[in-house]
C-alpha cells in the first residue's frame, strides 16, 4: 500500500514572487581555473582550491557557514564572492511509500525549477537504482499541450550552477540515507537542447572524476527535437544516452503534440538522431506518451514501427500524466499494452513505464503550476476548445496552418511558443559550432530572465 504524501520542510521558505536575480555565480558553475584564480585573488595558498572542491563536491555542506575546513575568514570572504547552493530554498514531497521524491527548488529570483528522486530497489538480478530527474530552465518555450511546464510557459535558462546543483541537493539526501546516485536524466522542465551550452558544462561537471563523478553512461539528455542541436552533440561524440521525446510518428499529430515538429519534421529529427547513435556507438531511446484516442491506435504503432524499424532504438511507452486544463487523458492500460505488442512485433525494443509520484505532482511541471495558481477558467475553456479542433484536423491527416494552443502562462510568465522558423528559439544563441567552455560570469543570462 503507497503511503500518504508528506513534505520535508525546506531549510529557507520558498519564494512567492520574482525578485531581483542574485548576482553571485554559484560555486558548482566554476571550472577549477576559474575557482583556482579567484582564491589567488583572495590571496590564498593553491591548496585552497583543493579544499574548496572537496567541499563543494564531496561534504554534506550546504552552505558555506558548514565548510569547517575552511577558516572563517575565507568562508566570509567566499560567501561575498559565490554562492554555495543555488537552489537552497526547496521544499519535499515524498510519494510511493517513499520510493518517489519531487522537489521544488525556489532560485533566488523567484523562479521555480523541479526534479525528481527516483529509487529502484534491488535483487537478484539487479542493483539498487536511484535515478534523479533534473530541469535546465525555468519553465519552458516548446509548449507540448500534454505538459504542465508548457502549460505555464518561459521564464528563463538556467545556469551551469543552478542545473547542478539540483544533483548537488539530491546527493545530500541520498549520502544521509546510505545510499549513492545511479543515474541522471534531463528530463525536468525546460528544453535541454535549447539551453545548450549550460547543458554541456553542467554534464562535463557531473560526469568530471574531480567533480560530480557520476559515469557518462549513466547521463540521459532529452529532446523534443531540436535538429542543430542534436546535430552538434554528434560531433562532440559523447557517451551520453539520448532521448528523444517522439509521441506521434506522423507530422499532422506530431505538430499538435510536439510544436518544434513545424520547424523539425520527425523525419529530420530521427535522421539526426541515428546519426548521433552512430557516432555515439550508443542505444538512442524514443519516449512516447500515451494518450487515449489521440495517438495510441493501431495505426499510430504501424507508423513508428515504419519510422524506427532497424534503427535498434527503445521506446518507452508512458501513459500520459494528468494536466487538468487538456481535453485528454491517458490511454487505458489495455491500449497501452495493444500498442506496446504492435511495436515489438515489428521489431522494436518496447518497456511500458508507470507513473511515480502522482499524488505528489511527480509529473514535469506540476508543483510549479499549482504554486502558481489557477488560470482564469475563461482561458482554459478556451485553450480545450481550440486543442479539441486541433484533434479533430490532425487525427485526420491533415496538417494545420496554425501552431497548436499556446500555454496558459500565469501572472509573470510569457504563454509557452514554439521555436521561430529558421532560429532556435527566441533570443537564443546558435546551437551549432563546437563547444567551448566559458566563465559562468560571461554566459549568465540577464537578471530579468527575459529573451
Amino acid at each position: 500500500m503507497t503511503g500518504p504524501p508528506s513534505s520535508v520542510p525546506a531549510r529557507a521558505a520558498l519564494p512567492l514572487a520574482t525578485a531581483a536575480r542574485d548576482p553571485r555565480p554559484g560555486v558548482a558553475g566554476l571550472a577549477e581555473a576559474e575557482a583556482a584564480a579567484l582564491l589567488a585573488e583572495l590571496g590564498e595558498p593553491p591548496f585552497r582550491s583543493r579544499q574548496v572542491g572537496d567541499a563543494t563536491w564531496r561534504s554534506a555542506a550546504a552552505d558555506w557557514p558548514e565548510v569547517t575546513t575552511l577558516a572563517r575568514p575565507l568562508r566570509t570572504a567566499l560567501a561575498e564572492r559565490l554562492r554555495f547552493d543555488t537552489v537552497a530554498a526547496t521544499t519535499i514531497r515524498v510519494a510511493d511509500g517513499g520510493a518517489t521524491e519531487k522537489a521544488l527548488h525556489g532560485l533566488s529570483d523567484g523562479r521555480l525549477v523541479e526534479s525528481v528522486l527516483m529509487h529502484y530497489p534491488g535483487g537478484a538480478d539487479r542493483r539498487e537504482r536511484n535515478t534523479l530527474c533534473i530541469s535546465s530552465q525555468a519553465g519552458c518555450a516548446v509548449g507540448c499541450p500534454f505538459c504542465a511546464t508548457g502549460e505555464l510557459g518561459f521564464d528563463r535558462d538556467l545556469d551551469v550552477a543552478e542545473i547542478v546543483d539540483q544533483a548537488r541537493h539530491a546527493r545530500r539526501r541520498l549520502t544521509a540515507a546510505g545510499r549513492h546516485l545511479t543515474n541522471l536524466v534531463f528530463m525536468g522542465m525546460g528544453e535541454p537542447l535549447l539551453n545548450l551550452d549550460a547543458v554541456l558544462d553542467a554534464a562535463a561537471a557531473l560526469t568530471d572524476p574531480a567533480r560530480f563523478g557520476l559515469g557518462a553512461r549513466h547521463i540521459t539528455i532529452s529532446t523534443s527535437g531540436v535538429v542543430p542541436g542534436i546535430e552538434r552533440l554528434a560531433r562532440l561524440r559523447p557517451q551520453w544516452t539520448l532521448a528523444i521525446s517522439l509521441h506521434a510518428a506522423r507530422d499532422p499529430l506530431r505538430d499538435l503534440l510536439v510544436p518544434l515538429n513545424r520547424r523539425w519534421p520527425v523525419a529530420d529529427v530521427v535522421a539526426a538522431a541515428r546519426a548521433y547513435g552512430e557516432a555515439t556507438g550508443r542505444r538512442l531511446s524514443y519516449e512516447y506518451v500515451m494518450i487515449d484516442g489521440i495517438n495510441d491506435t493501431a495505426s499510430d504503432a504501424e507508423a513508428v514501427v515504419r519510422l524506427l524499424r532497424g534503427s535498434g532504438a527503445h521506446v518507452n511507452c508512458i501513459p500520459m500524466n494528468p494536466v487538468a486544463h487538456t481535453p485528454w487523458r491517458a490511454s487505458t492500460p489495455s491500449r497501452i499494452a495493444a500498442f506496446a505488442e504492435r511495436l515489438r512485433a515489428g521489431g522494436l525494443g518496447v518497456t511500458v513505464r508507470r507513473n511515480r509520484g502522482q499524488e505528489v505532482g511527480a509529473a514535469c511541471g506540476q508543483l510549479a503550476a499549482e504554486q502558481a495558481g489557477e488560470p482564469p477558467a475563461l482561458a482554459v475553456a478556451r485553450r480545450r476548445e481550440l486543442l479539441e479542433a486541433a484533434s479533430a484536423i490532425a487525427l485526420r491527416g491533415e496538417r494545420s496552418p496554425e501552431p497548436a494552443p499556446a500555454g496558459l502562462g500565469r501572472p509573470g510568465r510569457a504563454p509557452a511558443r514554439p521555436a521561430s522558423p529558421g532560429s532556435p528559439g527566441p533570443g537564443r544563441r546558435p546551437t551549432t559550432g563546437a563547444h567551448r567552455s566559458a566563465p559562468p560570469t560571461r554566459r549568465r543570462p540577464s537578471p530579468s530572465g527575459e529573451r
